[in-house]
């Protein structure tokens, strides 16, 4: 698959975002970073005070309430602001194509949440996490996997 002219490519994980423009043309792609984000999520442990709540059982004790996962409800929140971002954008017709690569759960709650002006220009969605490359790995890491999704 090439990339056209002025698409976009977003590259994300639970915590980490990148937004890529093709500047270049559909052979000879010129990625260029526009936009990136970051939160910070440590471990549900560390998020989580409290001990878990109790409630009575039906016999003469009492029962623990499971702990919420701190860390994956804001993975979760993450994957939603970013598809309501590419929502925005796409109704200020800001882009006409996207590429979206993520590893596979981020791809998983992104997809639930993608409005249809964005799927509609949804050219690629590819399962792989890229988050963690240096920005000059970056672009020939994409390249080769948008070659491979041919």
């Amino acid at each position: 698959m090439n990339i056209p002219n002025n698409a976009w490519i977003v590259v994300l994980d639970g915590e980490k975002f990148l937004l890529l423009r093709n500047q270049g043309d559909p052979d000879l792609p010129d990625l260029r970073i526009i936009a990136h984000d970051e939160i910070e999520n440590p471990p549900t442990v560390e998020q989580g005070v409290e001990r878990p709540g109790r409630f009575p059982d039906a016999g003469h004790g009492y029962s623990a309430v499971q702990q919420t996962d701190w860390h994956l409800l804001e993975k979760t929140d993450f994957a939603a602001d970013i598809s309501d971002r590419l929502k925005k954008w796409a109704m200020q017709n800001r882009y006409k194509d996207l590429v979206i690569i993520a590893e596979a759960q981020t791809l998983g709650r992104l997809r639930k949440q993608l409005h249809q002006e964005v799927s509609i220009r949804l050219i690629a969605e590819i399962d792989k996490d890229l988050t963690n490359l240096p920005t000059d790995k970056l672009e020939p890491a994409i390249l080769k996997l948008c070659e491979v999704n041919d």
